[in-house]
C-alpha cells in the first residue's frame, strides 16, 4: 500500500485530533469511555441513617469505612458519625455530671474520664484524617507522575502513528492502550486535553493503516463482546437483593466497562444505553427503597413529636426538694428511653426535631442544675456552721470543770442535730471531729470520776465509822451534847458518798443522832433549840446544804412576817369590838391568839440567830 506523505500525516493529525475532541466532548454526554463521566451514579453514596447506632456501632462503622480507602467518598458519611458519636459522648458526660452533683459533687471539682470506646473512637477518628491528608498529597503527586507518564505515552503513540508501519504494531498499541489504562487520575485541568490528544491518536492509528483495519474491526468486536459481559452482568444485578452489595459490583463494572476500548461506532450507542438502563434499574431499585422508608419515617416523626410534647411539660419545673427533682429525672430518662428506641426520621426533619428534643432535655437540667448550684451554697453555710460548733467543742474537750462542760457540750450536740445537710465530700469529716472532741470530754470526766469514786467509797467508809461511834456512845453512859456536835462536825467534814449511798448513809446518820439525843433526854426549849441546832448540823452534810439553809432562813423569815401581820390585823380588829359579853369573849380569844404568835415569833427568831451561826 502506498503511504502518504509526512505533511499529509502531519495535516490528517491535526483535523483527526480536532475531530477526536469534537467526538470526546459528544461522548461526554452519553459514553463512559471518558474518564470525566466515569462512575456518574457513584458519587451517590448509599446514605446510613447513624442517629439510632451505639457507641460500638459507631466504631465498627468508621472502622469499616475507613478500611476502603476512599477517604474522600467517605469524608461526610465519617463526619456524620463523628457528629452522633460527639452527641452520645456529651450526653454521657452530661449525665455523669448529673449523677456527681446528685451525690454532693461540686461541678467545680467533676473530672470527666474518657471510656476505652471513647479513646479507640477518636484514635480512629484522627487516623482517619491523618490518612485522608496523606492521601490527597499522594494523590496530587501521584497525578504529576501520571501527567508526565501519560504525556510519555502520547508520544511513544505519536511515534508509532507517524512511524513506518510493521507487523508488531498493533501488537505495540495494545500495549499502549494498557499502559494508559493502568496509569491512575491525572490534574483535572489536563485530563480532557490529555483524552482528546490520546482519542485522536488511537484513531490516527487504525484509520491511517487500512492494512490493519480487519484486525481493528476484529478487535472491536472482541470489546463488543466484553462489554456486552459486562452489561449482562450489570442486568443480573436487579435479582440481588443486598441493595449494597449491588451498588458496589455496579461501580466495579462502570470502571471495567471504561477501559475495555472501542467497540464498532455502530453498536456504540445503543451498548451504552443498554447498560445506563441496567445501571438505572438497580439506582430506581435504590430509590423505591427510600421511598418505601417514608411512611415508617412519618410515623417515627409523629412518636417524636409527641415525646418532644410529652418533654415540654417539664420545661417550668421547680421544686424545693432533692426527692422531688430525683423522680422527675427517672420519668425524663424514662422518655429519654422511648427518644432512643424510636426510629431515623425523615432526613429533612431530623436536624429541628433533635434540637427540640434536646434544647428541653437540657433546660430541665440545666434548671436542675441551678437547684443544686443553691442547695450547694445551702450546704456551704451549714458547713460554716458546722465549724463553728466543732471549735467550741474543741475548746471545751480538755476542760475539767465536768458539770457545766458537760452541760455546754450536750447543748453543742442538740445545736449539732438542728444544722442541716453539708457538703458531702466534707460532712463524715466534719462529724468524725465534732465527735472526737465530744468523746474526748466524756472519756475525761469518765477517767476522772473513777478516781472520785474511789474516794467517795472512801468517804462512805469514814462516815460509817462516824454512825457506830455515835450508836457506840450513845448506849454507854458518858453523853454530852458537846460530843454530839463533834460527831457531827466531824460527819460534815468528810466528802462526798457515791450516789447511790447518799440517801442510805444520812438515813443511818439521822438515825444515829436521834438515838444519842434521846439519851440525852433533852426536853423544854433548850431541846427544841437543840434539835434546831442538830437539825441544821445534818442539814450540813447535805451537797445543797447552801441551798436548803438559804431556803430554810427564807420560810422562818416569811412565817414571821406572816405572823406579825396577823397580830396587826388582830389588834385593829379588837378596836372595833363593842361592850358585851360577846364582844369581851370574842376579845380574849384575839388577845390570846397575840401571845401566842408574840410566842412564836420570839421562837423563830431564836431560829433565824441559830441558822446565822451556819
Amino acid at each position: 500500500m502506498e503511504m502518504p506523505e509526512k505533511d499529509e500525516v502531519t495535516k490528517a493529525e491535526n483535523r483527526t485530533m480536532a475531530e477526536g475532541k469534537e467526538e470526546t466532548t459528544q461522548k461526554a454526554d452519553h459514553s463512559p469511555d471518558e474518564e470525566d463521566t466515569h462512575h456518574v451514579e457513584e458519587e451517590e453514596h448509599e446514605e446510613v441513617d447513624y442517629s439510632n447506632f451505639s457507641k460500638k456501632e459507631l466504631i465498627a462503622a468508621l472502622k469499616e469505612l475507613t478500611a476502603t480507602g476512599k477517604y474522600l467518598k467517605i469524608e461526610s458519611a465519617i463526619n456524620d458519625i463523628k457528629a452522633h458519636f460527639d452527641e452520645i459522648f456529651n450526653k454521657e458526660k452530661e449525665e455523669a455530671l448529673q449523677e456527681f452533683l446528685n451525690n454532693g459533687g461540686s461541678s467545680d471539682d467533676f473530672h470527666y474520664r474518657t471510656s476505652d470506646e471513647d479513646k479507640v473512637f477518636f484514635a480512629l477518628y484522627n487516623d482517619f484524617r491523618e490518612k485522608k491528608s496523606q492521601f490527597l498529597k499522594e494523590q496530587e503527586r501521584q497525578k504529576e507522575k501520571n501527567l508526565i507518564a501519560k504525556n510519555q505515552i502520547l508520544d511513544k503513540l505519536r511515534e508509532l502513528v507517524d512511524g513506518e508501519e510493521t507487523t508488531h504494531s498493533i501488537n505495540i498499541i495494545k500495549q499502549i492502550q494498557e499502559e494508559w489504562k493502568s496509569i491512575g487520575p491525572v490534574p483535572s485541568s489536563q485530563n480532557r486535553n490529555l483524552w482528546a490528544s490520546y482519542n485522536a491518536l488511537m484513531d490516527r492509528f487504525y484509520d491511517n493503516r487500512s492494512i490493519y483495519f480487519e484486525l481493528k474491526e476484529l478487535d472491536r468486536k472482541k470489546n463488543l463482546e466484553q462489554k456486552k459481559e459486562i452489561v449482562e452482568k450489570a442486568e443480573a444485578l436487579s435479582k440481588v437483593d443486598d441493595l449494597k452489595e449491588a451498588i458496589k459490583s455496579l461501580n466495579e463494572l462502570h470502571e471495567e466497562f471504561k477501559h475495555v476500548g472501542p467497540v464498532p461506532r455502530e453498536e456504540q450507542e445503543p451498548l451504552w444505553q443498554r447498560f445506563k438502563a441496567a445501571s438505572d434499574a438497580i439506582y430506581d431499585k435504590r430509590k423505591e427503597f427510600y421511598e418505601g422508608q417514608k411512611e415508617v419515617f412519618k410515623k417515627n416523626l409523629q412518636l417524636k413529636e409527641a415525646l418532644i410534647s410529652k418533654l415540654n411539660e417539664f420545661k417550668d419545673f421547680s421544686a424545693s426538694k432533692i426527692k422531688d427533682w430525683n423522680t422527675k429525672t427517672k420519668d425524663i430518662l424514662a422518655i429519654q428511653k422511648e427518644w432512643e428506641a424510636a426510629g431515623p426520621v425523615p432526613r429533612e426533619h431530623g436536624k429541628e426535631v433533635n434540637k427540640k428534643f434536646w434544647g428541653l432535655f437540657k433546660h430541665f437540667f440545666h434548671n436542675k442544675n441551678q437547684f443544686f448550684k443553691e442547695l450547694d451554697e445551702i450546704r456551704l453555710q451549714n458547713k460554716n456552721k458546722a465549724e463553728e460548733l466543732i471549735a467550741k467543742a474543741e475548746e471545751l474537750m480538755n476542760s475539767s470543770d465536768w458539770h457545766d462542760t458537760a452541760n455546754k457540750m450536750i447543748a453543742l450536740q442538740q445545736e449539732w442535730k438542728k444544722i442541716g445537710p453539708t457538703p458531702e465530700k466534707v460532712r463524715d469529716d466534719l462529724y468524725s471531729r465534732f465527735k472526737s472532741a465530744c468523746d474526748t470530754f466524756f472519756e475525761n470526766r469518765r477517767n476522772a470520776n473513777k478516781q472520785v469514786n474511789l474516794e467517795f467509797e472512801d468517804n462512805l467508809k469514814a462516815k460509817e465509822a462516824v454512825c457506830k461511834k455515835i450508836l457506840d456512845e450513845a448506849s454507854g453512859s458518858e453523853l454530852s451534847e458537846e460530843n454530839l456536835e463533834k460527831y457531827i462536825a466531824e460527819f460534815n467534814s468528810i466528802g462526798f458518798v457515791p450516789r447511790k449511798n447518799m440517801k442510805e448513809i444520812l438515813g443511818k446518820f439521822n438515825e444515829a443522832l436521834d438515838t444519842y439525843a434521846k439519851k440525852l433526854g433533852i426536853e423544854g426549849g433548850s431541846k427544841e433549840e437543840f434539835l434546831f441546832r442538830l437539825n441544821l448540823n445534818k442539814l450540813q452534810a447535805d451537797p445543797n446544804s447552801n441551798r436548803v439553809l438559804n431556803k430554810k432562813e427564807h420560810g422562818i423569815r416569811k412565817q414571821i412576817a406572816d405572823l406579825e401581820n396577823n397580830i396587826t390585823l388582830w389588834r385593829n380588829n379588837l378596836e372595833f369590838f363593842a361592850s358585851s359579853k360577846t364582844a369581851d369573849k370574842l376579845k380574849d380569844q384575839f388577845d390570846e391568839k397575840i401571845q401566842k404568835a408574840e410566842k412564836e415569833i420570839e421562837k423563830l427568831k431564836k431560829k433565824l440567830s441559830i441558822l446565822r451561826e451556819f
